[in-house]
């Protein structure tokens, strides 16, 4: 249908008919005509009327598909829109805001990483439910512990000497999937439900200027007038959107294979005790059986691939340890950390399987790498993961940075084993067919290759800067 535009002039505003009127003459005066045969019509005398009627008409392009017939929203035109999409309370509210306020359509998308099936359940139905086109799941628990957990555990990435990274390390997988989805789709942008105070803005849209920089980004809590959670719930209730949250007990909660996170309610004042009944994948260490439980690990080149000699996949090997460690209390940390926009926060998570692996490599590293390699992996540690838990997965230098680690740990093989009792992951035994450490040699006993008497000259060519410095001061 041709879209039409056209002016009405009238001589006399009393005789202006309604809209619908004039609607209705603009059809029957065009809608056979062809388009090619007038740009103008002259005057003419409507009935009864004492003065004329003018009609000036003009017709555009009559080529023109039904999507670009939609209405732009409040602030703009977007075609459709990717939505990084959980079904929890910042992108609940998403979904009806995009369509209003862009005119688009909406096409929600959820990673399964292992949050759980009561957290996919009826997820689709509460997508389109809430305007959205269509919901989009995609299975990537092996792929992200594969490919983004055991890279980082490899490097012994730990944020301000706790954090594990576990919602640092998801957010590059999901804004890669986005973006694939978006070329498949046809989508012109995409959207993620992020406050503006909170680290995973970040890290999605600098994984978006990587992937795609072609691709619009929508923030919408960085435009709409909701400030915090609550008026979100109350938005949310107004559009009637479920939410898994209530006023008495706001937690956000970010939860995936390697761990679950919890921020909010009285975890906002960093004097206060979490709630015993706040941990999920936990017990609590007072309530942890009084006896010990052994694990073995074991690596193969710094990654693991084995629980107490069974083989497993990295998804699978993941959710055993966190099953085994949960029920001993291993793996809670509270931390009070540095955003990435500036302020401080505080986060309670649970990595129960994570920590086991943490602990576990580390000291298997202790057998296969000497003092000055642990010492640069160590330092090299600390920028591999500030560059994590910024976002930049994708910037060169991290990649660099990893296969550094991946070389440097290639002798990184073999097994450790733990107790875990009542919170704690202590490492008990561990070995290596590529051990550095040789008890022939270790021994005080005397042997043919360490001699006890070498170590005199050593002492005096290791102590000589200090023996020299301390002749000058004292005059010698």
């Amino acid at each position: 249908m041709a879209p039409l535009n056209a002016t009405l002039t009238y001589s006399s505003p009393a005789i202006a008919p309604s809209r619908h009127a004039r609607e209705q003459l603009l059809c029957h005066q065009f809608c056979k005509a062809k388009p090619s045969s007038f740009k103008e019509l002259g005057s003419r005398t409507s009935a009864g009327a004492s003065k004329p009627l003018v009609i000036k008409a003009v017709l555009q392009d009559l080529e023109i598909s039904e999507t670009k017939k939609v209405a732009a929203g409040l602030r703009g035109k977007l075609d459709k829109v990717v939505l990084a999409y959980s079904g929890g309370l910042d992108t609940s509210v998403v979904v009806p805001w995009l369509r209003e306020n862009y005119g688009c359509d909406v096409v929600c998308f959820t990673a399964d990483l292992g949050q759980g099936a009561q957290e996919l359940e009826g997820l689709e139905e509460k997508a389109k439910g809430s305007g959205a086109s269509q919901l989009v799941v995609k299975d990537l628990r092996e792929e992200f512990v594969r490919d983004y957990v055991f890279p980082c555990l490899r490097a012994g990435a730990l944020y301000e000497r706790k954090y594990l990274l576990g919602t640092a390390i998801a957010r590059p997988l999901i804004a890669k999937v986005m973006v694939d989805i978006a070329k498949e789709v046809g989508a012109d942008a995409v959207s993620h439900g992020c406050t503006g105070k909170g680290n995973d803005q970040v890290r999605f849209e600098l994984s978006f200027f990587a992937l795609n920089p072609k691709l619009n980004v929508v923030a919408p809590w960085r435009e709409w007038d909701i400030t915090g959670r609550e008026d979100a719930i109350e938005y949310a209730k107004k559009h009637n959107v479920p939410v898994p949250v209530t006023k008495k007990s706001i937690y956000s909660r970010d939860r995936n294979l390697w761990h679950i996170t919890h921020e909010g309610d009285v975890l906002e004042d960093p004097a206060n005790e979490p709630k015993k009944d706040m941990y999920m994948l936990t017990v609590d260490p007072e309530d942890a059986p009084n006896q010990p439980e052994y694990v073995e690990v074991g690596f193969e080149a710094g990654i693991p691939v084995s629980v107490n000699g069974k083989r497993l996949s990295p998804g699978n090997l993941v959710a055993e340890l966190n099953e085994i460690g949960g029920r001993h209390g291993v793996g809670r940390v509270d931390l009070v950390e540095d955003r990435i926009v500036g302020m401080k926060s505080r986060g309670v998570y649970e990595t129960p399987g994570g920590t086991i692996l943490f602990t576990a490599l580390r000291d298997l590293e202790c057998l296969t790498l000497d003092r000055e390699t642990l010492q640069l992996k160590d330092s090299l540690a600390l920028k591999y993961a500030e560059l994590v838990y910024a976002g930049r997965w994708f910037d060169p230098l991290r990649d660099s940075l990893d296969s550094f680690m991946q070389k440097i740990t290639e002798t990184t093989t073999g097994s450790v084993t733990l107790k875990l009792y009542k919170g704690n992951a202590a490492v008990t035994g561990r070995k290596s067919p590529y051990s550095l450490y040789r008890e022939d040699i270790a021994s005080f006993e005397s042997g043919d290759i360490y001699n006890h008497a070498d170590a005199v000259g050593f002492i005096r060519l290791y102590g000589l800067p200090m023996r020299i410095r301390a002749m000058m001061e004292q005059g010698i």
